[in-house]
């Protein structure tokens, strides 16, 4: 049976402890909060398969908050995967991803990452650096922005930011290291993320 490695999710603690904060040169103002948006905030994976073709999954279940403050430069985000809700379309496949030799999403059920520094080009992040904690391991990984912005939307009245994330990570890091000879150790995140700008206190 093939099995196939994934991530996450958004790091710092073991899989039912909260994540500690890391540390940060300035908090960013409580007026600057957002709440990430599940129904629009997925995290999808890939990695090569036996040289051929390229397998790919995602996680269904996010959920996570944003402080982003554009003009001072400050970024401060959270955010919690459910490991158990990888899909790959495939039952089978499914099951072993959750399995105890990958994900191992009975012992593990959540994957975090946490981040309180970015790159910023002018008013827009680049790169978000923080650290993933995946199988109770953590290791720092950095998002690089393909797009990101903010706006006005109308369905909810409030401020949106929303953006398009890439990483990649080594599986073995993580202790995930079936089937090695056939897939890649290699897997390439696709983030994508809208948060909803929270009223103001």
């Amino acid at each position: 049976m093939h099995a196939l490695p994934a991530l996450f999710t958004l790091c710092c603690a073991l899989a039912v402890v909260p994540p500690p904060a890391l540390a940060q040169t300035a908090p960013v103002a409580p007026s600057n909060r957002y709440q990430i948006d599940p129904s629009h905030t997925f995290v999808h994976w890939e990695v090569l398969h036996m040289g051929t073709s390229t397998s790919r999954g995602r996680f269904d279940k996010i959920s996570g908050n944003v402080a982003f403050d554009r003009t001072a430069g400050l970024i401060d985000l959270g955010f919690t995967v459910d490991t158990a809700s990888v899909n790959v379309g495939n039952a089978a496949f499914d099951g072993v991803l959750r399995g105890a030799q990958l994900l191992d999403a009975m012992q593990y059920p959540q994957a975090w990452f946490v981040a309180r520094r970015a790159t910023f080009e002018g008013d827009v992040p680049r790169q978000v650096h923080g650290e993933l904690t995946l199988r109770g391991q953590s290791q720092p990984l950095t998002l690089t922005a393909r797009r990101w912005k903010c706006g006005l939307n109308l369905l909810f009245r409030r401020e949106v930011c929303g953006g398009d994330f890439e990483a990649t990570l080594s599986r073995a890091a993580f202790g995930m290291t079936l089937a090695s000879g056939l897939v890649s150790d290699e897997v390439r995140l696709l983030v994508q993320v809208e948060a909803i700008k929270e009223p103001a206190p």
